[in-house]
Order: structure tokens, then sequence, then C-alpha cells
């Protein structure tokens, strides 16, 4: 099943692996380190960040490598500056009957 980023980044344990791996590379036992949870979430966790491109897993001798592909956080970006672009714009229709409304004061 392909999953999209929304649904990656949906989970605050993701969020946090996410966050955790922009710092470094950490191998999966290194990742689970850090969390509360055990090590076969962790696994289910970084296969979805990995199905959807956030993440690649890379074998290196015994161990697999986790590492964070942000670029693929540009679709979240995209989506999310649509609605930015409206909000400033009715901020500033706000800040204009503000100021309209102060002139109309003096």
């Amino acid at each position: 099943m392909r999953r999209d980023v929304f649904q990656a980044i949906a989970d605050p344990n993701r969020r946090a692996i996410l966050s955790l791996l922009a710092k470094q590379p950490l191998t999966l036992n290194g990742v689970a380190d850090n969390f509360r949870i055990s090590r076969p979430a962790i696994s289910k966790h970084v296969k979805i960040l990995a199905e959807c491109g956030l993440v690649v897993v890379r074998p290196r001798g015994r161990e697999r490598y986790c590492e964070v592909r942000p670029e693929k956080l540009t679709e979240v970006t995209d989506w999310v500056e649509q609605y930015r672009r409206s909000w400033e714009q009715r901020f500033d229709r706000l800040d204009d009957l503000l100021q309209e409304l102060q002139a109309r004061e003096k």
C-alpha cells in the first residue's frame, strides 16, 4: 500500500523520528533507543516513513541505517503555502480596515 506524506506526518512518533533523523542518520536500534515504544513499533513507523519517501533505509554491514529525505516534505509545504497566502491576504484586509477606522477617529 502506497501511503502519502500527510499520513506519515500525522503520527507524533513519526514526526519525532523525522526530527531525530534530521540531525543524523541512525540505525533502527539507535532510533528505538530514543523512544519508549517497542523496537517492532519503531520498525513499523520507519517502514511507513520509507513508503512515503521521507526516509531511506540503507544496509551497511549488519546494520540498517535510516536517513531522512526532507525534500519530500515539499508536498506539505506547497499545501500549507496556499493557506498561508490566503491568511496573509485576510490579515492585510483587516489591517487596512483597522487603519481606516483609526483615521476616522482622528
